[in-house]
């Protein structure tokens, strides 16, 4: 590859590929499994495989820890102390566990015990998460409103959670964190490398170390050879199982490649591509032990997503920002920068529709794969749309 520069200081393709997964993960969560090809949709659990819906989300999990150091560059330039980011690190996380268990555990709610209708229940949660986390415009005129929104969407919360119930009348359960949700899985994986971004560096050897230990560790917990932690396996599971932990890391260790001045853009997409077979033939390697399954979490599985991700970031790192060819992404972009916004704001839209039994989802058949296809592309195309206008009219979630 040439030597060319990058045509900006700021490296676009991070914001595209982020936006791009996010896109994927809502084309692959909306698709009617009956009716559509079996490689778009998850593999089962205890089959040797993967389709793409298995690689999506670990691609955006890789994308957070490319822009870990970006962040957190931005913050210390900006004056806050190693400890001021770190208690945001820390309150991002916690935000991320609370918002990713409060979705895992609507689903199991028991409307008759909890007196709530299920999908009133679901659209008012998703409301209150906006109304907290949203990031209001510095208006001082309206930092009274806005501080009101706020409180109404906390008091909301606490009252959903206070009056939460599931199971049956004679076993009753309360919310559990079971395997912490999407968000609670992001909010694991963002803490153990944001943490490690903060306090090792810059320093590329050492958080190459740091990554090659979990993946050590997903080997180890698939093994069965650290079962003498299972105990700690209700909170920290996610992390002693390794494979979150190790995803995250490869994104970041690929970020920090990529701040390495000594290396040209020509070179580095190279070292990606280079980085990328090594971890694909890795994750080939270890399927002699392990299945490739991404509901077990096996490490042939992490690495083989590891593998396309760092080939796909290489691509796109040389078409839109060596290239300067980007006109064709721009439609990606506004969820690239509004990731958690185009994430949830789909679920508000889908209880709405379900709750008032609309038939906008018609293309959720089998007679023909084409429709179904096509609807589900159509669907998250104007979902990445509305994230685009809602931050317009200043609704962007901000954790």
């Amino acid at each position: 590859m040439q030597n060319l520069k990058p045509t900006t200081n700021r490296i676009l393709s991070i914001d595209i590929m982020r936006g791009l997964t996010l896109f994927l993960m809502l084309f692959v969560n909306d698709l009617f499994e009956p009716g559509v090809p079996g490689w778009m949709v998850h593999t089962k659990g205890n089959v040797d495989g993967m389709g793409l819906a298995d690689w999506v989300f670990p691609g955006f999990l890789f994308m957070v820890g490319m822009a870990i150091p970006y962040a957190i560059s931005s913050r210390m330039k900006n004056g806050e102390s190693k400890l001021k980011v770190f208690q945001h690190i820390i309150l991002r996380t916690a935000s991320l566990l609370l918002i990713g268990v409060l979705m895992l555990n609507h689903g199991r709610l028991n409307s008759e015990l909890s007196g709530i209708n299920g999908t009133l229940y679901a659209i008012l949660m998703y409301v209150s998460i906006f109304l907290i986390w949203n990031k209001y415009p510095e208006n001082s005129k309206l930092k009274k409103l806005f501080l009101g929104l706020k409180l109404l969407g906390v008091i909301t919360l606490v009252v959903l959670v206070v009056i939460f119930k599931a199971g049956d009348p004679g076993h009753v359960t309360w919310i559990k964190t079971g395997w912490w949700g999407i968000l609670g899985l992001i909010g694991w994986g963002y803490l153990m490398a944001a943490t490690a971004s903060l306090f090792i560096g810059p320093k590329l050897v050492p958080t190459v170390i740091l990554w090659l230990s979990f993946i050590g560790i997903n080997i180890l917990s698939q093994s069965g050879m650290i079962g003498f932690l299972n105990f700690l396996n209700p909170v920290f599971g996610v992390i002693i199982s390794g494979s979150v932990p190790m995803i995250v890391l490869a994104g970041l260790v690929c970020s920090l490649i990529l701040k390495q001045s000594k290396f040209s853009p020509g070179k580095t997409a190279e070292i990606f591509v280079a980085m990328g077979i090594i971890s694909l033939a890795t994750g080939f390697f270890l399927r002699n032990w392990f299945i490739i399954s991404k509901i077990n979490g096996t490490p042939s599985w992490g690495m083989i997503c590891n593998g396309i991700s760092l080939i796909v970031f290489a691509l796109l790192y040389w078409i839109i920002d060596i290239q300067g060819k980007r006109k064709w992404a721009v439609v990606f972009k506004p969820a690239g920068e509004n990731s958690l916004t185009t994430y949830l704001a789909p679920d508000v839209i889908y209880f709405v529709i379900w709750g008032l039994s609309l038939p906008l989802f018609f293309y959720k058949q089998e007679s023909s794969q084409l429709l179904a296809v096509c609807g589900s592309l159509g669907w998250a195309l104007a979902m990445v749309g509305l994230a685009a206008l809602l931050s317009k009219i200043n609704i962007s979630l901000k954790l």
